[in-house]
């Protein structure tokens, strides 16, 4: 397989995470390159000498995959499939692909398979273009290729409106669940951030719940609420949520808006970070714009700096530097069951 991604000093962080999705979904990565594009191509979005230097690349490796964090349109994926001779996937389809892998409940696999279905309905177009091509009868019949695209076309948008309707009727019975809840007068904490920080972990260690916790990028895609004592007659529903990343994409957030919605509608967002990730603020920023976008940006928010044992004890820059980045935040080990009091105390505080 090879990968490519945009090329800046800056773009490091992001190169290493697309390595990371694409080892997620067990590719064997033989090459990686970066590409410095001054102005977009209509064709490839890189220019034609680099996507020809690439194609040469895949094929002197014979390399059976290419993986784009370009965001190609599918005009564009199509034309550098053309140019490659081979299978070219995008970071959207990446995220998509790990997602389907992941998901193990009814709930999840019907999100994941909307995603997918918008994901695949404007490349359609591309998969019969050179039957569309194909004239036969008379001057002005439509192509033999066309009839079968629109039949297609026309499957894929009522298999769409199906799941949109089965998801709803997931919604309605999580909403039902929402509102018992309510009427219980208990205070609900959504555990938010990035994939991979330490979410499901934490959950665990509070509740003593028993989610999937793995080091592995979207290992939870299911909203998981279980209840949690603070403090002696204290009780708050903890619910784990999926986690965001960079250009999460949006076929993903509209699948997954039932689920998300644990997090718009809680009253305390506890934000999850990886202490050690170098690009520890840029992913703060993601998780802080997809709970915009959820609407959930105005709710009291609990932030904890997770995974401090991989911090050098003697880096005191860093831990200094990471406190003035984050004021008020817990800096917590889950791992080493550091800090989970200060959490507690701060949870009671905020009832």
């Amino acid at each position: 397989m090879v990968s490519v991604v945009k090329g800046d000093p800056s773009d490091e962080p992001f190169a290493n995470e697309l390595c990371g999705l694409c080892q997620t979904l067990e590719l064997d990565i033989i090459y990686h390159t970066k590409i410095r594009i001054r102005e977009k191509s209509s064709k490839y979005i890189a220019g034609t000498g680099k996507a020809q230097e690439i194609s040469e690349k895949a094929k002197e490796l014979k390399t059976d995959l290419i993986v784009l964090d370009l965001n190609p349109s599918p005009s564009q994926q199509r034309s550098w499939e053309e140019l490659c001779g081979i299978p070219v996937l995008d970071r959207q389809e990446i995220i998509i692909r790990i997602f389907a892998q992941r998901a193990t409940t009814r709930e999840a696999e019907l999100q994941v398979r909307l995603a997918q279905l918008n994901y695949n309905l404007p490349r359609l177009t591309h998969k019969y273009i050179d039957l569309s091509r194909q004239r036969g009868g008379r001057y002005g019949t439509k192509g033999s290729g066309e009839t079968k695209f629109e039949t297609d076309r026309r499957k894929v948008e009522k298999r769409i409106s199906q799941l949109e309707k089965e998801i709803e009727q997931v919604s309605k019975q999580r909403q039902m669940q929402r509102r018992q809840r309510e009427r219980q007068g208990v205070h609900t904490c959504a555990i938010v951030g990035y994939t991979n920080s330490g979410k499901s972990s934490l959950l665990n260690a509070l509740t003593g719940a028993n989610v999937l916790a793995e080091n592995k990028l979207f290992a939870t895609l299911d909203a998981i609420t279980r209840r949690f004592e603070p403090a002696p007659g204290k009780q708050v529903l903890l619910t784990d949520t999926v986690g965001f990343i960079r250009d999460l994409p949006h076929t993903l957030i509209k699948a997954f808006r039932s689920t998300l919605e644990e997090a718009a509608l809680a009253n305390t967002l506890i934000v999850v970070l990886d202490a050690s990730d170098p690009n520890i603020e840029s992913q703060y920023e993601t998780t802080l714009s997809v709970l915009r976008e959820l609407g959930a940006g105005e709710i009291p928010v609990i932030t904890i700096l997770n995974k401090i044992d991989k911090i050098p004890k003697n880096d005191e820059d860093l831990q200094d530097s990471l406190k003035n980045r984050f004021p008020g935040s817990i800096a917590m080990s889950v791992k080493d069951r550091i800090g989970l009091d200060f959490l507690k105390n701060k949870i009671v505080s905020m009832l």
